[in-house]
């Protein structure tokens, strides 16, 4: 761990007497937390994590394993008690996920049934409740990314290629490359294309295709960022057929947001890919509303995440979103 810290401080250009002063932080702590002569708290390690921008997984699991090996030392059986440890921990695990599915199934049994009602809708209503979902989510997503375009005025970019004044080229930009985004996933859902690294990053230049083209499709060029998408693809491919799709969807979506994968667009594509995944299982569009208090809310649950690593505000924040959708949804057949 001292390794990780020193190298984040020295990328972002501090000095340990900055950190300290940031933090509150004695400068003689920062120096021994590198050095590994002292051992930071949980609550030290959050702050850290936080100014030098590193994954909070990977600088907690560097801190445990530290904290671990500093109480057990080379006592004659720890290798034993780790390997009982462990399968005490997977068996808590699967415990707390199965309260945590207890406490949200009302509302999951709740959209599973608004799902199927829609699903028994004649397909002429199924086709126009998309288009008006997807031309909100469009609209929305881009307004969620500081993009002043109106849903009429994004619906006239759109639809019928109108340049609108006072607006960036970029903003008609965004609008019509989120189109594209948006269409290029439910062409692969539609031939039930899996989700791979390879389409991903191909949503991705989509997205930002004539805005920042030398980033677009393109991880940041560092070996920690490809190491964690590895690490996210594995996640996926293992978590795709065992977790609820909303649960997979917004947990994707976090990890996203945690890794930081590109230059640019990293909101928006951790918005694409969660729609990606909830569309591909026969949900609607979990539209995050883009005015300054939804913003505001959206900001807040996604900060609560980072500071206590605990998915279930998101998770349960996103369960409403979709399940108001779905409502909706009914209601546009039903006017």
């Amino acid at each position: 761990m001292k390794t990780l810290l020193k190298n984040a401080r020295e990328q972002k250009g501090f000095k340990t007497r900055e950190v300290a002063q940031i933090l509150g932080i004695d400068q003689a702590l920062i120096s021994k937390f590198e050095t590994g002569t002292r051992k930071p708290t949980k609550e030290q390690v959050t702050k850290l994590a936080q100014l030098l921008e590193i994954d909070y997984e990977t600088i907690m699991i560097a801190w445990l394993k530290e904290k671990i090996l500093y109480e057990i030392g080379n006592e004659e059986f720890a290798l034993k008690a780790l390997l009982l440890a462990e399968k005490e921990l997977q068996k808590n695990k699967k415990t707390i996920h199965s309260t945590f599915l207890t406490t949200i199934q009302s509302v999951l049994d709740e959209i599973e049934t608004l799902k199927q009602q829609i699903q028994s809708f004649h397909h002429f209503d199924l086709h126009r409740i998309s288009k008006i979902l997807e031309l909100e989510f469009i609209s929305e997503s881009n307004r969620l990314n500081g993009n002043s375009l109106t849903l009429e005025e994004t619906k006239s970019v759109i639809n019928e290629g109108q340049t609108i004044a006072g607006k960036s080229m970029n903003e008609h930009l965004e609008a019509i490359n989120l189109h594209e985004s948006v269409a290029y996933i439910k062409d692969l859902n539609q031939k039930k294309i899996p989700i791979t690294e390879k389409d991903f990053l191909n949503i991705h230049n989509l997205a930002l295709r004539g805005i920042k083209p030398e980033k677009s499709g393109k991880y940041k060029n560092d070996p920690e960022i490809i190491r964690e998408m590895n690490l996210f693809f594995n996640w996926y491919e293992t978590n795709k057929n065992n977790l609820h799709p909303i649960l997979l969807s917004s947990e994707a979506h976090l990890k996203i947001l945690t890794v930081l994968p590109f230059e640019k667009g990293n909101l928006q594509i951790a918005n694409l890919l969660m729609n990606w995944i909830l569309l591909q299982n026969g949900y609607v569009f979990a539209t995050i509303q883009g005015d300054e208090k939804h913003k505001n809310e959206y900001l807040q649950v996604v900060e609560q995440f980072q500071n206590t690593n605990d998915k279930s505000f998101f998770v349960n924040y996103i369960l409403q979103i979709e399940k108001e959708n779905l409502i909706r949804a009914i209601d546009l057949v039903s006017k």
